[in-house]
């Protein structure tokens, strides 16, 4: 096969550009792309030329190392993800996500804000706009699910306050301050030329507070797999040990 650029004894071919090609692709783009990508193969062959004959031996020891070294390590954790992928339980259960939490809590800190928070949006011209109030106000289960059923009237709603929300995320959609935010307030109402809100604070969690289970619940069950991946990984290596002592494999002379 006859090549199409030849750089001191390096070789570029036909084949070694067809996949680099976009399946459509005009005459004369094709011609230009193609002359591109023989220039860039060019360039990196005398530059590498160059940079084999400006090194020295010692250098080009160390460079052999490190490619050496790095193979390996391609090899081997190749190796260990393949049997930790065989052999890791992914299961986490709720007991122990618990259990990790209750023994490292203190680990977790909150880097932001974190309220308890229902608020409502709703255009100006609500016709039940009275009703509504009067029922976010009051918040009983069956007021909220009252809500539920009109929440098509509604711009946009967040009626479960049993969970945390990271304050940011009701900054963007209200127009109350961090500072209101940030205090428990059981109701306050606000009008502009948007619509009206309406929003009740029931808790709030300050930086640097323990960050709560349900608001880290998948970080727990990530740090637990990292955990025994780990631990995995130190079985799998002492089993490989022994294995080779027994076999004569390995020996210390």
């Amino acid at each position: 096969m006859k090549p199409i650029a030849t750089v001191f004894n390096q070789n570029l071919y036909e084949k070694d550009i067809n996949n680099l090609l976009p399946k459509v692709i005009n005459k004369k783009d094709s011609i230009a792309l193609v002359r591109g990508i023989i220039n860039d193969w060019a360039v990196k062959q005398l530059l590498l030329k160059k940079a084999e004959e400006n090194n020295s031996i010692k250098d080009n020891k160390e460079i052999d190392q490190l490619v050496l070294e790095y193979k390996q390590a391609l090899l081997i954790n190749g190796y260990k993800e393949k049997l930790i992928k065989q052999q890791l339980d992914t299961m986490v259960s709720n007991e122990e996500i618990e259990e990790y939490y209750q023994k490292n809590s203190s680990n977790f800190r909150l880097n932001e804000e974190l309220i308890k928070v229902r608020y409502i949006h709703f255009p100006n011209d609500l016709l039940d706009k009275r009703e509504v109030v009067k029922l976010f106000k009051r918040g009983k289960i069956d007021d909220l699910e009252e809500l539920e059923v009109r929440q098509l009237s509604f711009k946009f709603m967040m009626l479960n306050d049993s969970i945390w929300s990271p304050t940011e995320n009701v900054l963007l959609k209200t127009p109350f301050s961090r500072e209101i935010l940030l205090k428990k307030t059981k109701f306050l109402q606000k009008e502009d030329s948007l619509g009206v809100y309406l929003i009740a604070i029931k808790d709030v969690l300050r930086r640097n507070s323990v960050a709560p289970i349900g608001y880290i619940k998948s970080t727990l069950k990530q740090v637990i797999l990292h955990q025994r991946k780990l631990e995995l990984i130190r079985e799998i290596e002492k089993i490989i040990l022994k294995d080779a002592v027994q076999n004569k494999s390995f020996k210390i002379n």
